[in-house]
């Protein structure tokens, strides 16, 4: 169900109840200049800073359009079910001790279902929540302290965490921040309805995210839908990366891939940009906020010092960055302006010859940005006003707006210490239409992050294929009944037989053509256990071969060996805690862990979307042909991968783990050479 948060979002009424939260939040909307009515009400009272009180809930004047609800968890329960039961817009839940506290204190659970049920068809953010701050319209629904101001137009920031939304609005990188909302534990409007919400307001930039888990995945598809429909990017910051809390699974591919990847490519899919630290989750967003989206990766770097050239260079890299060389003619008009010293490349170090003439640097920099670069940085650490005179500075400030307002090209000025940009200057680059970046690593991940914002394509249209997780208790399918399994499904597979004893091993074989493989069976990790003999040319060489694995096993599988491969790759698929399938695609066979050489798609997974994967891949190389060899059947390969999916599809209901290792890449065919699939019992 979708709640409408306008009146909560943007109230002109609130009602406070509690005591010393309250109070907190009466100073806030004091401070902020919040125009519309104030009601708190506590009985022990007659005001709160100056603001009359009211004795009971039955006093108020009119539904509230926001309410902070800042008593206990019993007696929240019943302020909700007043506040429902008259209209009111919308409350936020400050009390803790509901279901996030259910492992250590009993009946959390049972309380927040009560919560939910009072609250009826009124919104209500949390519990354990500190509510939201609207700096658009000075409404700060907020029981501390926090450091933004009023706005015009701004991102918005959600985020799971009530404290790093209170740090986020401390930041003094130039930011505009239109809305913070705390989401609480989500017991009934969570961070992707809310972010939802904010979508609507015209004033909104941009979302930013700060999430914890994932909640409602089909919430999370329609929100990041709208975001692409009305052209705002997101930003998420997902944490929770390491796996050190994943159980230890029967597969490959589960210790390889993780809830982490599941996470980061939920996000992909849907279109949101994924970040991993604060730092870059601001810049980011204030580069959305100012620029938007890049159209491509072409970058021009310029400084007037080589030590600082060189190093944009360096910590650009192993990014998406491109320092395109400059155009014949722009090379030119460099040379005519900078003298004969200059080397003119990009990354641009034009010296210190013109400064302090504004005109001469105006001109400079408006030769770079009249070529069609997709974002021109200007790398500039300003002097501290504490301790030294920045007025010397001037002259570039001065010079790179007006080349920005000459030109109209898309433009950063980047601080290679994000200490070394203050508000002052930040602010009078932002109204001249320059993004400030504050910090060269974080700023150069930010450029990489609109890059990317740019470059994405309208997401796969089909929903994801989800499973409802339960605690059933499951099946490892052998792996002759794995193979056969997905080889129903189209996958090709070797000739292969299944023996019991060495005698029926021999007798077996001679249906097949050597050379062949031999296998024991029994075990998940055969390699491991001295369980896989390759490359066996005769009956002779089969015994031997068996008789040595006897002391382990005595069952065996062979099959006819596939001969040719070109590279081994790696098919597997896991079921993510979310209820969503992940597929995991990567090099394979005795490389698997030695590379770690893997990309992450979710199901359904499109057969474009799987070519674009294996040609992200390392071993990508091998497929496409190296060094003479010939190139594997592209087509094939897919061929076998949508096989594997379409069993995953169909047996969605029980399936935990598959894993097809390896998947032998051929110039005529793709044929799977081991198999294990684990599921739920029926």
């Amino acid at each position: 169900m979708m709640h409408d948060l306008s009146r909560l979002l943007r109230p002109k009424s609130i009602a406070l109840f509690g005591g010393g939260w309250a109070v907190n939040v009466v100073a806030q909307l004091r401070k902020s200049g919040f125009d519309g009515d104030i009601w708190p009400v506590n009985p022990k009272r007659t005001d709160i800073l100056g603001v009359p009180c009211l004795a009971s809930i039955d006093d108020l004047p009119s539904a509230p359009d926001a309410s902070f609800i800042g008593v206990n968890r019993d007696a929240t329960i019943e302020v909700v079910r007043r506040l429902s039961s008259m209209g009111a817009g919308g409350a936020t839940c400050f009390a803790s001790g509901f279901l996030e506290s259910e492992s250590e204190t009993a009946g959390g659970a049972d309380l927040q279902a009560r919560l939910i049920a009072a609250a009826g068809d009124m919104p209500i953010l949390g519990p354990n929540c500190y509510g939201l701050i609207n700096y658009l319209d000075n409404v700060t629904l907020w029981p501390d302290q926090h450091g933004g101001l009023k706005v015009e137009s701004g991102v918005a920031i959600v985020a799971q965490s009530s404290n790093i939304a209170i740090n986020m609005t401390m930041q003094a990188r130039g930011l505009p921040i239109a809305y913070v909302v705390a989401a609480g534990n989500q017991a009934q409007v969570g961070a992707s309805d809310i972010a939802s919400a904010l979508l609507d307001d015209d004033r909104v930039s941009a979302i930013g995210l700060y999430l914890e888990g994932f909640g409602d995945i089909r919430a999370l598809e329609a929100f990041a839908a709208k975001a692409r429909a009305k052209g705002k990017p997101v930003v998420a910051i997902k944490i929770g990366r390491s796996d050190k809390a994943r159980v230890a699974t029967m597969t490959h591919t589960a210790s390889l891939a993780g809830s982490a990847a599941a996470g980061s490519a939920l996000l992909r899919r849907l279109g949101i940009i994924e970040v991993e630290t604060i730092a870059v989750f601001l810049e980011t967003l204030k580069l959305l906020h100012g620029i938007g989206p890049l159209p491509g990766a072409s970058i021009a770097s310029v400084s007037c010092s080589g030590g600082e050239a060189s190093l944009m260079a360096d910590l650009s890299n192993t990014t998406q960055l491109d320092f395109a060389d400059f155009a014949p003619a722009q090379r030119a008009a460099l040379k005519a302006e900078l003298g004969p010293i200059v080397t003119i490349a990009n990354p641009l170090d034009y010296h210190t010859f013109i400064w302090g003439d504004t005109e001469r640097m105006t001109r400079v920099f408006s030769t770079v940005m009249e070529q069609t670069f997709d974002l021109t940085v200007f790398i500039l650490d300003l002097p501290r006003a504490d301790r030294c005179d920045p007025s010397s500075y001037q002259c570039a400030v001065d010079a790179i707006i007006a080349a920005k307002a000459r030109t109209g090209a898309r433009v950063a000025v980047l601080a290679s210490l994000s200490e070394n940009m203050s508000e002052g200057f930040t602010s009078a680059f932002m109204k001249g239409g320059v993004a400030v970046l504050h910090g060269m690593a974080e700023g150069i991940l930010a450029i990489e992050a609109a890059i990317a914002a740019g470059r994405l394509v309208e997401s796969d249209p089909q929903p994801l294929m989800l499973a409802v997780p339960n605690s059933r208790t499951a099946t490892i399918l052998s792996e002759a009944a794995s193979k056969e399994a997905l080889s129903g499904f189209g996958l090709r597979i070797p000739r292969s037989i299944q023996a019991q004893s060495i005698d029926e091993l021999i007798g077996e074989s001679a249906a097949l053509s050597f050379p062949v493989v031999l296998k024991g069976t029994g075990l998940a990790h055969k390699s491991e256990a001295g369980l896989v003999a390759l490359d066996i040319g005769d009956e002779p060489s089969l015994s031997a071969a068996a008789r040595k694995m006897q002391t382990v096993t005595s069952e065996f599988l062979v099959e006819e060996m596939a001969v040719g491969g070109l590279a081994e790759v790696l098919v597997g698929i896991t079921r993510d805690p979310t209820g969503a399938f992940l597929l995991t695609l990567g090099a394979g066979g005795v490389l698997t862990e030695i590379l770690g050489d893997t990309v992450n798609l979710l199901l359904p997974a499109s057969r474009s979307g799987i070519m674009l994967a294996f040609a992200e891949l390392r071993i990508g190389r091998l497929l496409e042909g190296y060094r003479g060899k010939p190139a594997a059947d592209m087509e094939a390969l897919a061929d076998a991968v949508i096989a594997i999916c379409r069993y995953a599809e169909a047996h969605a209901g029980r399936l935990l783990e598959l894993e097809v290792n390896p998947l032998i890449a051929r110039v005529g065919d793709a044929v799977a050479v081991d198999a294990l699939i684990r599921l739920e019992d029926a």
